[in-house]
């Protein structure tokens, strides 16, 4: 069984939380927003993680030539 909590928060108060977090703290925060809204993101990590494991993978300079 799936809980839900829903909250009232003024847009300004999210604004002004994210501005204080550091750089590493937005992006994480961004990855969890994704991965909690976004089964696409969840499957696109999965096979990617898969890829690796199976030696699917290109260096950089392979695709980009540098």
């Amino acid at each position: 069984m799936r809980a839900s909590i829903r909250m009232e928060i003024e847009p300004e108060k999210i604004i002004a939380a994210i501005k204080k977090m550091t750089k590493r703290e937005r992006d994480s925060f961004l990855e969890d927003l994704l991965a909690a809204t976004s089964p696409e993101y969840l499957e696109s990590i999965k096979e990617a993680r898969a890829d690796y494991r199976a030696q699917r993978v290109k260096s950089h300079k392979e695709v980009f030539g540098r």
